[in-house]
Parts: C-alpha cells; sequence; structure tokens
C-alpha cells in the first residue's frame, strides 16, 4: 500500500497502511524490530518531539503514542512536545495511550486500555490496570 496507494509513502521503512507515523525522522528504534509497525491502527504522533522504542519492545494494535497535546484554550494550536522513551523489552496492550513525556524503564508492561500519564523507572514486569498512572 505504501507504494501503490502512496499510503505512509513518506516513511523510508515498512509501515502498515492502516497505521499513521507523522515524522519518521522522529521516530528511533532498532531495524531488527520491524515487528512495531505493523500491528495494525497503531498512531505514532511524533510531529513535535521523539519517540524511542527500545530493542525487542512490542507495540500491540490500536496503540497511541502521543508527543503533544493540544492547548486546551486554543485548540488549533498544540503544546510543546515531549519525547516518548520505551526501554527495552517493553510490551505496550492493546488500546493503550502512552502520553507526552512519559519514559518507561526495561520490561515494563502496560496493560490494554490503559492511559499512561507517569514515566515508570526500570522495574521488571509492572503492569497498568485500566487507569490513568501505572503500578
Amino acid at each position: 500500500m505504501q507504494k501503490v496507494k502512496g499510503i505512509n509513502r513518506d516513511i523510508p521503512f515498512p509501515v502498515s497502511f492502516r497505521n499513521e507515523v507523522s515524522s519518521a525522522e522522529n521516530l528511533i528504534f532498532d531495524p531488527d524490530d520491524m515487528n512495531d509497525f505493523n500491528a495494525f491502527g497503531c498512531y505514532f504522533q511524533n510531529f513535535a518531539a521523539k519517540i524511542v522504542i527500545g530493542k525487542g519492545s512490542y507495540i500491540a494494535p490500536n496503540v497511541g503514542l502521543v508527543t503533544a497535546n493540544h492547548v486546551l484554550t486554543d485548540l488549533e494550536q498544540h503544546q510543546p512536545g515531549k519525547d516518548i522513551v520505551l526501554g527495552k523489552n517493553c510490551w505496550i496492550g492493546m488500546n493503550s495511550t502512552v502520553l507526552p513525556g512519559v519514559i518507561l524503564g526495561d520490561h515494563t508492561v502496560v496493560g490494554a486500555g490503559s492511559v499512561v500519564t507517569k514515566s515508570v523507572s526500570v522495574r521488571p514486569w509492572k503492569c497498568s490496570r485500566r487507569q490513568t498512572t501505572v503500578c
């Protein structure tokens, strides 16, 4: 679909046509982990800051990684972006959203349907439960 219909044509690596990547330049990942861009419905909103995906991390379908929110008093504008960093061997469960400035330590697991608003240090296998913070 990248070549035929031009969906994600400007992205220099294979990306499912069912995903959206704002900026290939602001997406940092290990080339061996191309599987992160084949799940459907993922939203890599990184026009204002970087998204760093650690080696061996997995991103499930319908995950949103959002580096900049709208200004609440003027929805036509965005706040300054903040980087999102996923450590090594992380798992982001289906239908989850990771918000600006979040840093997830190595081996962090985000439960399906979570909204991650705060960073988690290097503590293996912590999981959120459909709440706004990670346990």
